[in-house]
């Protein structure tokens, strides 16, 4: 069954209570960073793996609260409630939503971004970790 809430995906199972986990949380959040500053340039040549990598840290970011509060999610969908119903932040969610169908469809379709649109979607994975990350 596909989850179309939070409570679905605590219900489901695909959103598990467990102890908070600050060590993870932690080793989460030192990661997604050090993705970040590995990034030197972004161009037309690799703008749509330099999205890629801002997504994947804004996931381990969102995996790091979610740790620290106490949640193993699972799956992206899922993150996506919890940033929507857990923490409230329905504007953040609605821009993370978009982010998960581009790189759904740049990872498992093959459409790839044109340059404007894939920094377009950087600057939004930029606004996102940067508003979570005053929460941490």
């Amino acid at each position: 069954m596909k989850e179309r809430s939070w409570n679905d995906c605590l219900n489901n199972m695909t959103a598990r209570r467990v102890s908070p986990d600050t060590g993870r949380a932690e080793s989460l959040l030192e990661t997604a960073k050090e993705r970040i500053e590995l990034i030197k340039e972004i161009n037309e040549k690799n703008c749509n793996f330099v999205f890629e990598d801002y997504y994947t840290s804004l996931i381990e970011l969102l995996q790091s609260m979610a740790f620290k509060d106490g949640y193993n999610i699972l799956n992206h969908l899922c993150l996506g409630f919890y940033l929507r119903e857990a923490l409230k932040m329905e504007r953040l969610y609605t821009i993370f939503d978009d982010m998960r169908f581009k790189r759904n469809s740049l990872t498992y379709y093959g459409s790839r971004m044109d340059f404007d649109t894939a920094k377009d979607a950087i600057e939004k994975c930029k606004r996102i970790m940067n508003d979570l990350e005053k929460l941490i």
